[in-house]
C-alpha cells in the first residue's frame, strides 16, 4: 500500500509496522524502484552476511572469559581443514578429525549429565558475542541443582552435528551445542542451540531440539538460557530429544 506524497520517495502505509520487525517490508519506492536509502541497507546486510560465513572464532576471548568463570574447556578440530573445505563438504564438519578424537577419548570419565560445545558454524560473529553469556548463564543455573558437566568444549569449522560425536567421547548424557546460524539478510550475527539426548554418532535432525534466533535483538542470552534449562530438564526426566520433545512443554523439575 503506497500513499502519494509530494517527495520524491512514495512512503508506504505500513511504515508503522517496521517498528514490530526487522523483515524488510513497508520499503516505500522512487519510481518504479526501491528508495537509494533502502538499496544501499540491502547491499550491506548482504555483506554483513557474506563477512559472517567467513568470520572466525575469536579462541583466545573465549578461552580468556571461560578461564575467569572457572569454566574448563578443550579445543577440538572437525576434519574440514580450511574454511573453504567447510563450507563446499559439510559432511566433514560432522565429524571430529583424528587428532581430536583421540584427545577427547584420552579425556573420557565417568559419566556426566551435560557437555556443552561451542563451535563457529556459519556465524562466529554470534558465538563472539553470544556464546559465554548463554554458557555461564545455563551451566550456572543446574550446576546448583547438582548436574554435572564435562569441561566446555571449543570447536572450530564445526557443524551441528559434530556435538553428538563430542558428547559420546566424553560420556555424556545430553549434548547441547551453541552454534552460529546461517546469516540472513536480517540477522547475521544470530546463535543456535541445539539438545541432543544419549548423544552417538550419525544422529540426524529428528534426534535434536534447536532453540533460535539467540541474539540482543532476538531471543536475549538471559532469556535463551532459561528457555534452554527448561528444555534440557525436560529432556533428562523424559530420557528424550527430538520431534518427541515439545519445547513449549513446562518442566518436570525446578
Amino acid at each position: 500500500m503506497l500513499e502519494k506524497t509530494n517527495e520524491i520517495a512514495i512512503k508506504d502505509l505500513w511504515e508503522e509496522l517496521r517498528l514490530f520487525t526487522a523483515a524488510r517490508i513497508a520499503l516505500g519506492r522512487t519510481g518504479v524502484s526501491l528508495p537509494l536509502s533502502e538499496s544501499l541497507k540491502f547491499k550491506l546486510a548482504h555483506a554483513h552476511a557474506q563477512d559472517a560465513v567467513y568470520s572466525d572464532m575469536d579462541v583466545n576471548a573465549i578461552e580468556t572469559a571461560l578461564d575467569g568463570l572457572g569454566i574448563t574447556h578443550v579445543m577440538v578440530e572437525s576434519g574440514a581443514t580450511d574454511r573453504t573445505t567447510y563450507l563446499q563438504r559439510p559432511d566433514f564438519g560432522r565429524k571430529l578429525s583424528a587428532n581430536s578424537t583421540a584427545l577427547l577419548q584420552n579425556k573420557r570419565s565417568i559419566q556426566k549429565d551435560i557437555c556443552i560445545v561451542i563451535a563457529d558454524g556459519l556465524s562466529a560473529f554470534a558465538v563472539n558475542e553470544n556464546a559465554v553469556k548463554v554458557t555461564s548463564l545455563f551451566m550456572e543455573s543446574l550446576s546448583s541443582k547438582g548436574f554435572t558437566f564435562t569441561p566446555v568444549v571449543l570447536a572450530k569449522q564445526a557443524r551441528v552435528a559434530i556435538a553428538d560425536e563430542i558428547a559420546h567421547h566424553l560420556n555424556a548424557r545430553l549434548s547441547v551445542i551453541l552454534i552460529g546460524e546461517r546469516p540472513g539478510l536480517s540477522a547475521y550475527d544470530s546463535l543456535g542451540a541445539y539438545i541432543t539426548y544419549t548423544p552417538q554418532p550419525g544422529y540426524t535432525d529428528e534426534k535434536r531440539n534447536c532453540i533460535s534466533n539467540i541474539r540482543d535483538l532476538g531471543l536475549p542470552p538471559d532469556m535463551a538460557a532459561e528457555k534452554l534449562r527448561d528444555l534440557v530438564l525436560r529432556s533428562l526426566q523424559l530420557k528424550l530429544s527430538g520431534v518427541n520433545l515439545k519445547d513449549d512443554d513446562r518442566p518436570l523439575l525446578l
